[in-house]
């Protein structure tokens, strides 16, 4: 549960920084470097980004809403059928 709640938290947080870059205004280094740092977190849990991603499609929802409670009862209906 810690590596779900932990990658959902760095998807979240991921999504608010690229929504950040995405507005107009001054260089954003410090995101940019912070975003690259977190990308590198990430990868470290692959299997559990990719399960959020799919509760998210599965769902219909984006990341950002989502709750370590949808994905874990989510993925055990998956691996339950």
């Amino acid at each position: 549960m810690e590596t779900v709640e932990e990658t959902l938290r760095l998807l979240k947080r991921q999504a608010e920084l690229e929504a950040t870059m995405r507005q107009p205004g001054g260089i954003r280094i410090t995101e940019e470097r912070e975003l690259h740092a977190l990308r590198r977190r990430l990868a470290k849990f692959p299997e559990a980004a990719e399960a959020v991603m799919q509760a998210a499609h599965a769902l219909r929802r984006p990341v950002t809403e989502l709750s370590v409670d949808e994905v874990e009862s989510w993925a055990n209906r998956v691996t339950a059928a």
